[in-house]
């Protein structure tokens, strides 16, 4: 199965809080969308490994990927060294997908940015075909995707782009919402945690609305990229 999007995040609902929006946007538009963890959040104040594998299941069947899949890296542990790209690279050249989406440069959380390094190194090593790697018995053609998104985290980075997600707020809430163990639950005895406020819920929908403010929408999701992007046309930019 070819993939056109493949979004990466360190922990399960980092791809639903970046870019759930957009992703259930491009899914509903015929698009092939996947979800690569690297860990499973395992060392979260809240919940477990297994009560967020449950969780990230249903925040999957929620958006409609194609699949999802996980590393199991070591959660706040994992390097990006030569053993973890290859692993990342045997995904990326499993699925192909054409654009990869993954974690902010810089965040507060350690992951993130470590993250986001092993991805981006990932995407380009996959390109190169004297890296040799082989998958459930096959070998392996290089494959390099065409551009590598950075989604907005904790921190409230200046966006390069943003996509117009108007009308796909309820289904990214829905996916995220889905981490009952990680949010704002005014029942729960499990200790606070900077995501766990209602605050910080509150925020995922008025950043969307803020970002589509400035971008002339209702709500928007923000990326960052590490090259210069480019259009055909003048036009394409809105």
């Amino acid at each position: 199965m070819k993939l056109d999007i493949l979004a990466i995040g360190a922990h399960p609902d980092d791809v639903e809080l970046g870019c759930g929006a957009t992703l259930a946007k491009e899914i509903a538009d015929g698009k092939k969308v996947g979800i690569l963890d690297l860990t499973r959040g395992e060392l979260g104040t809240r919940g477990t490994a297994e009560i967020r594998d449950t969780e990230a299941a249903k925040a999957a069947e929620i958006l409609g990927v194609s699949f999802r899949k996980n590393l199991e890296f070591a959660d706040g542990f994992f390097v990006n060294n030569t053993a973890s790209q290859l692993e990342v690279i045997k995904i990326l050249r499993k699925f192909r997908p054409e654009i990869v989406f993954c974690n902010a440069t810089d965040d507060r959380h350690i992951d993130h940015p470590k993250g986001s390094q092993l991805v981006s190194d990932a995407c380009f090593l996959s390109g190169l075909r004297k890296i040799e790697t082989i998958f459930e018995g096959n070998k392996q053609k290089a494959w390099r995707p065409i551009a590598v998104y950075h989604y907005i985290q904790w921190k409230n980075t200046t966006p390069h782009f943003v996509v117009d997600v108007t009308g796909f707020m309820e289904k990214k809430m829905e996916a995220v919402m889905a981490y009952e163990s990680q949010f704002f639950d005014p029942k729960t005895n499990e200790p606070e945690t900077p995501i766990s406020s209602s605050n910080f819920k509150d925020s995922i929908t008025y950043r969307a609305r803020d970002l589509g403010r400035l971008a002339g929408v209702e709500f928007a999701e923000g990326f960052t990229v590490e090259r210069t992007i480019t259009v055909n046309s003048i036009f394409d930019i809105k």
